[in-house]
């Protein structure tokens, strides 16, 4: 009998938060606030909270304290659509991918894109969706170590997007190191084959989703970079002075003190080139891939990488940094804006601190960090969806949502999310 009272107040005790959640967030007229009816706890917890996310959105206060009382969403129904093989028609449009293109604009200036996939099937999934389009083409590495259960699903998943392939090599890739940079060099060598003519190609690891919409990608690139790459590399705060006999200085991306290029390698660059520190992520002309694809320095910078740590934060910077390599950038600085980052070294001057946690100085963004996420001019960020799932299908929603704004073609049904997901659902009997 005290189990019967403890789980009726606990009913009466959640009700009562749902309906101050529903009135929070909506805040209705005193007309409305008199007709409006009271919900069941499942009805505003158990559905996708679209005000909930609005909210967070906008930054109110109180609304991740209140997102705490609703249970994160679930990928079953991703991952449903990904265990019955068969009906690619089906898949596709279950999963709502987009089938053509939104506009002339992105219809005629293609994307390609380099993706690491070894975990998390369903986040590969939803960042696939979110960056995809039909004039576009996508590489997917997947890591040799991955599960085979990964592996087989991918397939199934790909063989339903004909531009979309599992690159033709495979590596066993860790966060960093040769074998990263190797399974780019692969895809993009496999990008290049293609029948698609794409025209930039960027990098993704799985946990990454955009922040961006393709309209918006493209116009960045277009408008800002007009046929130059997107390589940042790290340059030394302006109170920094090279000591007497030495070169303008270079930032360690291990630490946060600064060494003159090339004294920290052991054995000497090839072809007398000067080794950059920089960002492991970019968006390369198709003429540039092609560079390193053939040219001799690009190939024994690789063959010397193999002997250094976190080649990936050097590669590419330093050949972009060459002056008759295509779209070459030197003069660029950091800036470029691919990757939203908080570092905790810069609360207080960049951003306003981390409400997720940090992560080896760099924020894992939570859900107090959505506003700025969304004003941030970057194209992408990375999260664990393992420890806040809420914050990517916030941001996903609102992703669609934009993309479908933006589009001039009219929207085809299965583009649209559902108005109700599956948050904290149960299967009826």
């Amino acid at each position: 009998m005290s189990q019967l009272r403890t789980t009726k107040a606990g009913l009466v005790a959640c009700g009562v938060m749902c309906a101050f959640i529903l009135l929070y967030f909506r805040s209705p007229s005193p007309e409305e606030a008199e007709a409006e009816p009271t919900y069941p706890a499942v009805a505003e917890c158990g559905f996708y909270p679209d005000e909930l996310c609005s909210a967070l959105f906008e930054g109110k206060k109180a609304a991740p304290q209140i997102a705490q009382f609703c249970k994160p969403p679930h990928n079953s129904e991703i991952l449903a659509h990904l265990r019955t093989p068969g009906n690619c028609s089906r898949m596709n449009q279950g999963l709502h991918f987009i089938s053509r293109p939104l506009s002339a604009e992105e219809g005629n200036f293609s994307l390609a894109y380099v993706i690491h996939a070894h975990e998390e099937l369903a986040m590969s999934v939803r960042l696939l969706r979110a960056i995809y389009a039909p004039q576009n083409v996508y590489c997917i590495h997947i890591d040799v170590k991955a599960p085979k259960k990964f592996k087989s699903a991918m397939q199934t998943f790909v063989d339903c997007l004909e531009n979309v392939f599992i690159s033709s090599s495979t590596q066993k890739v860790a966060h960093d190191g040769l074998r990263r940079l190797q399974a780019e060099i692969d895809c993009m060598r496999d990008l290049i084959h293609s029948t698609f003519q794409w025209h930039y190609v960027m990098n993704l690891g799985g946990q990454e989703f955009p922040i961006k919409t393709n309209k918006e990608i493209i116009r960045h690139i277009r408008t800002k970079w007009k046929g130059k790459n997107i390589t940042p590399v790290l340059i030394p705060p302006l109170n920094t002075k090279p000591r007497a006999g030495q070169s303008p200085l270079k930032p360690s991306p291990e630490e946060n003190t600064y060494t003159s290029p090339n004294t920290r390698f052991k054995q000497k660059p090839p072809h007398n080139l000067t080794v950059y520190s920089g960002s492991a992520y970019y968006a390369l002309t198709r003429k540039f891939v092609g560079f390193v694809l053939t040219d001799p320095r690009a190939k024994d910078m690789l063959q010397w990488s193999k002997d250094i740590h976190h080649p990936e934060q050097h590669y590419w910077v330093t050949l972009n940094q060459l002056k008759d390599a295509p779209g070459a950038t030197p003069d660029a600085g950091w800036d470029g804006n691919i990757r939203a980052t908080k570092r905790r070294s810069e609360e207080g001057d960049g951003h306003k601190g981390c409400t997720g946690h940090d992560a080896q100085d760099t924020c894992v963004y939570g859900l107090g960090d959505l506003p700025w996420l969304i004003q941030s001019p970057a194209l992408f960020a990375k999260f664990e969806p393992s420890t806040d799932p809420l914050v990517v299908a916030c941001l996903e929603r609102r992703h669609r949502l934009r993309a479908l704004q933006q589009a001039e073609v009219p929207a085809e049904p299965h583009w649209l999310f559902p108005q109700e997901s599956h948050f904290n659902s149960q299967p009826h009997h």
